[in-house]
């Protein structure tokens, strides 16, 4: 539609100029002397059109013509480019398809070519790290960083990583370190440090870090509270040797961070350096806080404080807990312990009724021994032999 619209312009446009050229009956004299000649309007300004496009032709073409070597020069740099792009998209795509070996061979000819050279054997240097050539990836490391000092901060993310995959904890925390000194800290250096820090051992960094990532919404909550936990169990046990020292740890904890599971394995720390008193204290404290089964585990084995206190204690939980066999296998250990037969066995069927666990059938059979009925006990040794077979097969 537009076409024809263009065309019925173009032609009402010609009619236009050929009447007026009909009724022109202007002429042009030019004057040389002593010559002198005298042509129509009309012709006259047909001749200035076609001078006009015949100058401005020939002006184009001879602008072409000086712009060529330009111009090619701007196409053999457009192509350049557009190859560069096609070579670093197929090693992305091959990286991000697992086949490393071919992304490096890709990367290594884009370098040769001179095609963005860091960026090429920062490349090279990241399949060669998947490729676990730590050799190969150092000297590309080392020839992007030369290429362009702009990739320093990229080269040490990428050393940091083989070094952590190397398991040479200390030497990736020491150059995240340089990073640090000259890029400053961002997230994705901090995870890196945290696991070069859970890698070597070193529980209170991992816990700094961790809290600082989680203060910048860099951790999701559960993952940091994870992470928290295995620090400050670790740190418990490398204290494990030293009873103030353990005790004075855990009070300083955040309140926020301690939790049920962290009060077990420190609970379980108090046991095994014989702070057993200390331990049946802490642990009615925490279970009258906040109820655990496992912790319950340790209470009915622990010999600290009062028997008859820990038993009455104990019997205080039960209306709450009734359905909670761990409670009431503590309490039969604790009723067997003063040779109170039977209670104990009365708990301790209760307890196997509710889940017939081998701890129970072995306590059960150790009270039936000890009130001379051994052959009673016999079932109760091949029930938990049998509980443990299937608990190795699983």
């Amino acid at each position: 539609m537009k076409g024809l619209l263009w065309v019925l312009t173009l032609f009402a446009l010609a009619v236009g100029i050929s009447l007026v050229a009909d009724f022109n009956e202007g002429y042009v004299l030019l004057v040389y002397p002593p010559y002198r000649a005298e042509i129509s309007l009309n012709l006259a300004i047909l001749l200035t059109l076609a001078c006009f496009v015949v100058f401005y032709t020939l002006l184009r073409t001879l602008a072409l013509t000086l712009s060529m070597p330009r111009r090619v020069r701007e196409f053999r740099e457009r192509r350049r480019r557009e190859k560069t792009a096609r070579e670093f998209y197929d090693v992305a795509r091959l990286i991000f398809e697992g086949r490393y070996s071919q992304a490096l061979k890709k990367a290594t000819g884009a370098h040769a070519a001179g095609q963005s050279p860091a960026l090429a054997a920062l490349l090279a240097a990241h399949s060669a790290q998947r490729l676990r050539e730590p050799d190969k990836q150092k000297e590309w490391l080392d020839r992007a960083a030369q290429d362009d000092p702009k990739m320093q901060s990229a080269c040490l993310m990428l050393e940091a990583e083989m070094h952590i995959e190397m398991r040479c904890f200390d030497e990736a925390v020491a150059v995240l370190k340089r990073l640090q000194d000259t890029s400053g800290r961002h997230i994705a250096a901090l995870r890196l440090e945290m696991r070069a820090h859970q890698g070597s051992g070193n529980w209170d960094e991992v816990l700094r870090i961790a809290r600082l990532l989680e203060k910048r919404n860099a951790l999701l909550p559960e993952a940091a509270e994870e992470i928290k936990l295995k620090a400050h169990r670790e740190n418990i046990r490398l204290r494990q040797s030293d009873l103030p020292q353990i005790q004075a740890y855990y009070k300083k904890l955040p309140s926020r961070e301690v939790s049920s599971r962290l009060a077990l394995t420190y609970a379980e720390a108090l046991m095994e350096l014989g702070a057993e008193d200390e331990a049946q204290r802490f642990i009615e404290k925490q279970l009258d806080k906040e109820w655990n089964p496992r912790l319950v585990d340790i209470y009915g084995l622990s010999q600290g404080g009062d028997p008859a206190s820990r038993i009455a204690r104990a019997d205080k939980w039960l209306p709450q807990h009734h359905d909670d066999s761990r409670l009431l296998l503590a309490l039969g250990r604790m009723c067997l312990a003063q040779r109170l037969w039977g209670k104990a066995q009365s708990y301790l069927e209760a307890s196997l009724s509710l889940e017939d666990r081998r701890e129970v059938r072995l306590e059960l059979a150790r009270l039936l021994e000890e009130t001379d009925r051994a052959d009673e006990a016999t079932p109760h040794y091949r029930a938990a032999a049998g509980n443990l077979a299937r608990l190795e097969s699983k």
